[in-house]
């Protein structure tokens, strides 16, 4: 944690630890590439991150699992280490930091008070709002009041984590909390939501680095998620999707079409209506999703994936998105499936004619 410093330009900061600028623009490159920008804003970044001033971060934890932060741990573009140490002060954060109890609290305080207006607020965990918030305090200050009072002087909030951005499984039914997201709460400043259960680190590393290399929140969509992440489905980039157009689905987790690689579609998998990197940005460094390791997306990104219906019933019999857009997403998997079946008994009789 960082306190009581004078700021230093970030460029300052990197010559003073030995960074090289070769290694500094290697680095803009990877968060350009992240963030699905071109290789020409590579040098621009590197250089109104060298003039930036580093990042003062208030990160609060609520109604939540510390999945997140466990997952921001095992980030490696850019690592932690280098978000912590070389561009962030990241002032207050329960399971990082050394202060506990007042010194904690007063930490976040001072923090906010030099800041005033230009800190970041992070947020994981949803708030609870039932009988006044009593369900979830720290220093005996309920979430909602701590929320309301750290965001009045944020400059923006990134909520990360479904919990944070929708409620998460806290607001699953029947919802005893009365567990909500920032967005229903706060309403007066910029929020971006960065969903996942726990989402994956470099989207929400890449996020924080967009807002440090450019002053603001990247483009969102509907659901204030930053486009560049979350602008495509899953199946929009499922290295299975071929085997979804010739109709070639598993039966079973252990049947010949699993082992195969076959497309997951008829066991559940909720690839075609839910938005996230998982199949091009990955996780464990690039090296896999769930899909790629045997299993099917269960739509954790989404708003109230919990509540709607099982993770191992394929999407015509659940409830999720559109109507229209289930129908026609099964439609389509039965159209091909029942297509694939009539071409290849074509083939097969066409086979024993010739024999």
């Amino acid at each position: 944690m960082h306190q009581g410093k004078t700021p230093e330009t970030l460029g300052e900061e990197l010559r003073r630890r030995g960074m090289s600028r070769r290694t500094f623009l290697k680095f803009c490159a990877a968060v350009a590439s992240s963030m699905a920008l071109p290789a020409t804003m590579a040098p621009v970044m590197a250089e109104a991150l060298a003039k930036a001033r580093r990042q003062s971060v208030i990160w609060l934890s609520f109604q939540e699992c510390t999945g997140c932060v466990e997952s921001l741990t095992r980030s490696y573009a850019p690592t932690l280490e280098s978000l912590i140490f070389d561009f962030i002060s990241l002032d207050y954060q329960h399971a990082l930091q050394a202060a506990a109890g007042h010194q904690a609290e007063e930490a976040r305080e001072a923090a906010m008070k030099e800041h005033w207006g230009k800190y970041l607020v992070i947020v994981d965990g949803s708030i609870p709002l039932k009988d006044g918030g009593v369900y979830s305090t720290v220093a005996g200050e309920t979430n909602l009041d701590t929320l309301r009072h750290v965001a009045e002087g944020a400059a923006a909030l990134i909520s990360v984590g479904t919990c944070a951005a929708y409620g998460g499984l806290p607001k699953a039914h029947p919802n005893p909390t009365g567990a909500a997201a920032v967005t229903d709460i706060i309403k007066d400043k910029p929020v971006i939501n960065v969903p996942g259960c726990p989402p994956i680190p470099e989207v929400m590393t890449g996020v924080i680095a967009n807002f440090l290399t450019f002053g603001r929140l990247p483009e969102m969509d509907a659901l204030h998620r930053p486009i560049a992440f979350f602008g495509d489905t899953i199946h929009d980039r499922c290295y299975r999707r071929p085997f979804y157009r010739r109709g070639q689905f598993a039966k079973r987790f252990d049947d010949e079409g699993a082992r195969n690689g076959w497309c997951l579609y008829e066991l559940g998998c909720k690839g075609p209506v839910v938005h996230n990197a998982c199949a091009t940005t990955k996780w464990n460094q690039n090296l896999t999703f769930p899909i790629q390791s045997g299993h099917g997306c269960i739509g954790c990104s989404e708003p109230d994936f919990w509540d709607k219906g099982s993770f191992y019933a394929p999407l015509s019999t659940g409830r999720w998105g559109s109507a229209e857009g289930i129908a026609l997403a099964a439609a389509v998997g039965t159209t091909v499936g029942i297509g694939s079946a009539l071409l290849s008994r074509a083939r097969q009789s066409d086979i024993i004619r010739k024999g």
